[in-house]
């Protein structure tokens, strides 16, 4: 038995799509072709095989999520989960807020960024460039976006250069869009423990 997940927590739950997932053992060319350019290089997930139903949206999906949030320079991988993070806690993303909860915790080596997120929510205590990191996501994602130039202000007395910003502002908007497919293409679940 399982059942939705309502809460935010670094343990990934299960993905449940509506739509069967395409079965790799039976995909065409094109939809191989489309999943070579997958994010992870670990198995490819029930969403990224759900999304290869529409090969010409996943080709351009997939090399977008890796250039937003993994090519080199800008801010660091960690920051850009961060920003990915708070994005998905205001959509109420629970997959892909442990998702990125769990990226951020392995990449920084530490878990007291997301304990006290989770805990505490915007009133978490962070320091300076975390909060202001933070609180920009969240409020880009909100809708309508409140982000604006106090933000923004913050976000350069923290010490983000310009590159930063457009890299923060990025994985939080890419985020935002992807959350909200998320939700409407299945719903995480988590497994009850059997008695």
């Amino acid at each position: 038995m399982s059942r939705v997940v309502h809460k935010f927590t670094r343990t990934v739950p299960h993905w449940q799509p509506r739509v069967t997932p395409v079965k790799l053992a039976e995909a065409t060319q094109a939809q191989l072709d489309a999943l070579q350019v997958t994010p992870s290089n670990t198995k490819v997930s029930d969403y990224v095989l759900t999304l290869a139903h529409d090969v010409e949206s996943l080709k351009v999906r997939s090399p977008l999520f890796n250039a937003i949030m993994y090519d080199s320079g800008g801010m660091s991988r960690a920051e850009r989960e961060l920003g990915a993070l708070a994005a998905s806690m205001v959509n109420r993303c629970i997959y892909c807020a442990a998702v990125h909860a769990d990226r951020h915790a392995k990449l920084e080596k530490d878990t007291a960024v997301t304990d006290t997120l989770f805990a505490k929510g915007e009133d978490a205590d962070l320091n300076d460039r975390n909060r202001a990191i933070f609180d920009f996501a969240r409020k880009a994602a909100e809708a309508p976006p409140a982000a604006g130039e106090a933000e923004m202000q913050a976000l350069r007395a923290a010490g983000l250069s310009e590159e930063e910003i457009l890299d923060l502002i990025l994985s939080s908007a890419l985020f935002g869009w992807a959350n909200r497919l998320m939700h409407v293409l299945g719903d995480p679940v988590r497994q009850e423990a059997k008695a």
